[in-house]
């Protein structure tokens, strides 16, 4: 009996021990972490390159960095150096780089030419590529972009810009609608509650707004008339026409600039406010910020581009036998404009300045017809190429089209996409 009691005891304090000794490892298991796989980072890859395996720098260029300041920390010689930049000539010379431009530098380090890939971003859709892997390849290449067409409008409360920006609006439209309506409206002049309707490509990479493509239609109010642009490809060139056929282009520009103010007009007796004293002002001034391109507002040949102590520098086109212009107190020419040149309606001649008797920086254009100095805004310019018959049935459909979809837009919606298409660049 005591044996038994004695066995019993022994036998409850070994469990005891057991239930301890197992608790301690338990308690210890449970205080260690567990040890898991750590898979690595996917490199960052936009542009879809061989990169397995390979590390990542992301830079920007610095302000007067060479390829070799790039290239050189991530141990790439300077004879490979030498090569990327002979390679890149007809390419992307190496002197386009700009500072503040983004760069990928994908490498590994324990090769012996560590780096494989740099990319050089120039915009959110164009980059280029030195493949270094083997032997030295460069080319151009785009992102995917996504087109959508968008229909808009607006009132106008302050300027187009502003309610461009108010509602959301890609400003961009607004140079394109300056382009198509540049001899119809007076950009500048554009009035409270006058208002737009426009149909138009909107350009999308990674889901970001890159650009505007083309303008498919549009209508602009502008004081209490509308105007109508409507795009049509089968002529010729793809143009501009009006809902009767006609084209938007005319025999001249309505300004030389494309958004300006006119401070000075056309007249027989102006006060003059550096001779002070009254004298006839036989062209019309438009102000603008010193350097603002300055276009020739008709096709023609450069008679003249030179400098006088009144003029300053100027140049003078004929278009005609009929038809004279001329540009004055320009900051200085575009390239390639001298006697003999001959220049496109539209073509960027120059640039504002006050060069000569100026008091600020603006362009005094002046306009001659059949030999005597005119007033430019009073003149009345032929239209240039309508719809030819062959392609009048065609058009009437397509503006029938628009006109039906104009008459469904509210004078003051906001953006709505109304399709959606893809393409491997930017339309013109």
């Amino acid at each position: 009996m005591r044996a038994n009691k004695n066995y019993r005891l022994a036998s409850h304090l070994w469990i005891s021990f057991l239930f301890i000794i197992f608790s301690f490892i338990g308690c210890s298991n449970k205080s260690q972490p567990l040890v898991q796989k750590v898979l690595p980072k996917p490199v960052l890859n936009p542009y879809n390159l061989e990169v397995d395996g390979m590390s990542l720098v992301r830079d920007t260029i610095g302000t007067n960095e060479t390829l070799s300041d790039i290239l050189m920390p991530h141990k790439v010689s300077q004879q490979m150096i030498n090569e990327i930049e002979k390679n890149a000539l007809n390419i992307f010379p190496i002197r386009k780089f700009r500072a503040e431009d983004e760069l990928f530098i994908y490498s590994k380090p324990d090769s012996i030419n560590p780096v494989k890939y740099l990319v050089y971003v120039q915009d959110q859709i164009n980059y280029i590529v030195f493949d270094l892997r083997k032997k030295i390849n460069i080319y151009k290449k785009q992102k995917p972009v996504t087109v959508k067409e968008v229909t808009a409008s607006g009132v106008i409360k302050n300027s187009l810009f502003q309610t461009l920006a108010d509602k959301n609006i890609d400003e961009r439209i607004a140079g394109k609608l300056a382009d198509i309506y540049e001899c119809e409206i007076d950009f500048f002049h554009i009035q409270q509650n006058d208002s737009f309707k426009v149909y138009y490509e909107q350009m999308f990479v990674d889901g970001n707004p890159v650009g505007c493509g083309k303008i498919k239609a549009a209508c602009f109010n502008y004081h209490k008339e509308n105007f109508y642009a409507f795009y049509f490809d089968k002529e010729k060139e793809g143009s501009y026409f009006d809902e009767k056929g006609n084209s938007l282009r005319r025999g001249f520009l309505k300004a030389p600039l494309k958004f300006s103010h006119i401070t000075s007009r056309f007249s027989l007796n102006r006060f003059h406010p550096i001779l002070h004293r009254n004298k006839a002002h036989l062209g019309t001034d438009f102000a603008a910020p010193t350097g603002t391109p300055i276009m020739t507002t008709g096709s023609g040949t450069v008679l003249e581009a030179g400098y006088t102590g009144g003029n300053g520098n100027y140049v003078k086109v004929k278009h005609s036998s009929n038809y004279t212009t001329q540009y004055l107190h320009m900051s200085r020419f575009a390239k390639g404009i001298h006697r003999g040149v001959s220049v496109k309606q539209g073509q960027v001649i120059g640039y504002v300045g006050m060069t000569g008797l100026a008091t600020g920086p603006h362009v005094c254009y002046r306009f001659w017809k059949n030999g005597k100095q005119v007033d430019p805004m009073k003149e009345k310019y032929i239209t240039l190429n309508p719809i030819s018959k062959k392609n009048k049935h065609d058009f009437d459909l397509i503006r029938d089209e628009w006109m039906n979809k104009f008459s469904a837009v509210n004078r003051n919606q906001q953006v709505v996409y109304v399709n959606k298409t893809s393409s491997g660049s930017i339309p013109n």
